[in-house]
Parts: structure tokens; C-alpha cells; sequence
């Protein structure tokens, strides 16, 4: 009886591990944002963080890991435990980092787990430019000497630059018949198409706000699929314009390659309600960020379009090594 006892007793402690398995999360989530504190990546990812704590009852901790034009970030999680406790957000530059050669990574180094938003940029110009419309702009430029027009936006190679690129190219132009002038950012680079040192610049809305709201620049269009809630007025290219054309910052949440499914799956889930609750939608909204989602599934379709036409772009550019 003692030995059937104690045979027994060790049956149930093998077993204990197994059936006492926690359900995921049951402990707090790291998201990292390959972006600074304060930008609107970081703003995205700590509204998400913040709403998936109430859906799963677990802190979602956001840690900037920033650098490298994105890459320290994108490779911190790449790097990741694939155990459901280091997550976080990915952005269009993954998809535009080894084009330019400063990384090896790429999409497929993720589990895509939901595409949460996407900025698309816009054409803004002075508050005094002649042009009325994205049309008169436009012929503007067809009229044009290469190089004559300058533009700007952000850094060489950026999303912005790409963005310009792609129009130019829709309209039958090369990629390089705008001169683009490299900047820090949207923000100095509003602050010189005020000050008249540009043509115009291919920024989003919600990044030239305050100098549109102060009758400094006029936004002509957005190069999105549909208007922004937070500028109802400006019309897409496509409206305006019948090209259709579209791109944008997006940003998706995702994982290290290998994620379990279960994990994936819950994760996906939660985001999913996330992105259809009221608050989240109020917050962008209120900020004139895009409002743009696709499942797992779909964030991964969206991310191989993605890299073939940002490096067709950057291609086009000459920016592709």
C-alpha cells in the first residue's frame, strides 16, 4: 500500500507542471517601439498597450528601443523569445531598411498579428501658393525642369521621400524630377515650406497641423484610400485627380517569427476588439491619425505588397543598393 501511495504521489507531481500551465499572459507584456517617446508610433502603441491591459488583464508595457533609422528596434524584437511576452510594433520602414542596405531584416522575420493604422502622407504648400488645388500643383510640376521644384518632408530615403517618389511616378514623371531637401522630420520641414524654402512637401496632415491651423500652409490632398476624419475637406488623389495611388506610414503589431498560434491567436483577438472599440477610434480620430486594420492573415498580405512597392519606389528613387 506504501509503494502504491507513494507511486501515486509522483504520478501527481509529474503531472502538476503540466496541468497547472498558466494561460496567456500571465505575466506583463514588454512592447517595443522602434520609434522615440513622443512621436506618433509611440502615441499608437501606448494608446493599444493601454487598452490591450483591460482586455487581458495583464500590463502591456511599452519600451522605446530606438535607432539606426529604426532597425535597433525592429531587431530587438526580431530577436525576441518567441514566448508571447516581448511584442510590439512594427512600421513601414521594415519594409524599406534593406532596401537601403542597413539591415538584413525583413518582413519575414515576424509574426504579423494585426495592422492597426496607416497615415498616409499628404501635399501640403505655403499658405500663399498659387496653387489652389493638387491639379494646379500637379501641372505645375509637369511644367517643370528636373530639379527646378524642391520638396521636402523627412530624411533622404524616408517614408515622405518614398511617397513623393510614387506620385511623381504615377503621373507619368521620374522619381527624381522634384528635387528632394533632406530634413529632420516633418516638423522643420513645415516650418520651411512656411517660410517659402520649398515648393511643397509630401509630410502627413496630422504632422503640419498647427501650421495649417495657422493659415501657414494649405493641404491640397492626401494620398490615401479615402478621407481623413480629422481633415474632411482635403480629397484624396484619386478624387481629385483619378490616380489611384495610395501609401503610407502604416503600423502593425507583431511578433518574433515562431509565435505559438495559440498566443497569436489570443493576441489577435484582443487587437481586434481593440481597434473596434470606441476609444481607440476617438483617439486617432482625434489626432487625425488613419484608421486602417487588418487581421493576422492580413497584416501579412499587406506587409508582402508592401515591400515590393517600397522597394519599386526606392528603386526608382536610386535609393535601392
Amino acid at each position: 500500500m506504501i509503494e502504491r501511495r507513494t507511486l501515486l504521489a509522483a504520478t501527481t507531481a509529474l503531472a502538476a507542471p503540466a496541468m497547472a500551465q498558466p494561460r496567456w499572459p500571465a505575466r506583463p507584456v514588454t512592447l517595443l517601439c522602434p520609434w522615440a517617446a513622443g512621436g506618433g508610433t509611440d502615441a499608437v502603441i501606448r494608446i493599444i498597450g493601454q487598452l490591450l491591459e483591460r482586455e487581458l488583464g495583464q500590463p502591456f508595457n511599452v519600451v522605446n528601443r530606438t535607432g539606426g533609422s529604426g532597425v535597433v528596434g525592429h531587431a530587438a524584437l526580431a530577436s525576441a523569445a518567441p514566448d508571447g511576452y516581448t511584442l510590439g510594433m512594427i512600421t513601414a520602414e521594415i519594409c524599406m531598411l534593406h532596401w537601403q542596405g542597413l539591415t538584413e531584416l525583413t518582413f519575414r522575420n515576424f509574426t504579423p498579428l494585426g495592422l492597426m493604422n496607416n497615415d498616409p502622407p499628404g501635399v501640403l504648400v505655403n499658405g500663399a501658393s498659387p496653387h489652389r488645388t493638387v491639379n494646379a500643383l500637379a501641372d505645375a510640376i509637369k511644367a517643370s525642369r528636373p530639379g527646378q521644384l524642391k520638396a521636402s518632408g523627412t530624411g533622404q530615403g524616408g517614408i515622405w521621400h518614398l511617397a513623393l517618389a510614387g506620385w511623381l511616378d504615377a503621373m507619368g514623371l521620374r522619381a527624381d524630377h522634384v528635387r528632394w531637401v533632406p530634413s529632420n522630420g516633418a516638423a522643420p520641414a513645415m516650418q520651411d515650406l512656411a517660410a517659402n524654402g520649398l515648393d511643397f512637401t509630401t509630410n502627413s496632415l496630422p504632422e503640419g497641423r498647427a501650421i495649417i491651423d495657422a493659415g501657414r500652409a494649405r493641404a491640397l490632398a492626401v494620398m490615401g484610400p479615402e478621407r481623413l476624419g480629422a481633415f474632411p475637406q482635403v480629397p484624396t488623389l484619386k478624387e481629385a485627380m483619378g490616380l489611384d495611388y495610395s501609401t503610407g506610414a502604416w503600423r502593425g503589431i507583431a511578433g518574433p517569427l515562431n509565435l505559438p498560434v495559440e498566443i497569436a491567436t489570443a493576441m489577435g483577438a484582443a487587437l481586434k476588439k481593440v481597434y473596434d472599440g470606441e476609444e481607440y477610434k476617438a483617439f486617432l480620430n482625434s489626432r487625425g491619425f488613419g484608421l486602417t486594420y487588418a487581421d493576422g492573415a492580413g497584416f501579412g498580405r499587406h506587409l508582402v505588397a508592401a515591400d515590393a512597392s517600397l522597394g519599386a519606389a526606392m528603386r526608382g528613387a536610386g535609393l535601392a543598393r
